[in-house]
């Protein structure tokens, strides 16, 4: 079982940057693809960036040049360092693990979720 606890969000203003951090535990970290979503208000969560057991990357079109996405083993954390930020970036971020190489954004692919931290960017 893999404990995930999320941590870095808080409120910035639109322009600004902030980097977000996932603490895993309970698992070999290594062997399981990461992955960051958001959720807001009235809104379902959506996919934001994922990096693979192999450190391969992928992003949602709407952060891609924005947010990046790594990974250290050695300190079982992921990071979403996210740039320029925007109004609309305003969410709940969660982090999220799966055993599996997951293909495209659907969240059915995690098995493993954190609890969410909360990123608000003002205009």
């Amino acid at each position: 079982q893999v404990q995930l606890v999320e941590f870095g969000g808080g409120l910035v203003q639109a322009g600004g940057s902030l980097r977000l951090s996932c603490a895993a535990s309970g698992g070999t970290f290594s062997s399981y693809a990461m992955g960051w979503f958001r959720q807001a208000p009235g809104k379902e969560r959506e996919f934001v960036a994922g990096i693979r057991r192999s450190g391969t990357t992928y992003y949602a079109d709407s952060v891609k040049g924005r947010f990046t996405i790594s990974r250290d083993n050695a300190k079982n954390t992921v990071h979403l360092q996210m740039n320029n930020l925007k109004p609309e970036d305003t969410a709940v971020y969660y982090c999220a693990a799966t055993p599996r190489i997951p293909i495209g954004a659907s969240s059915n692919q995690y098995n493993y979720w954190g609890q969410g931290t909360q990123v608000t960017v003002s205009s």
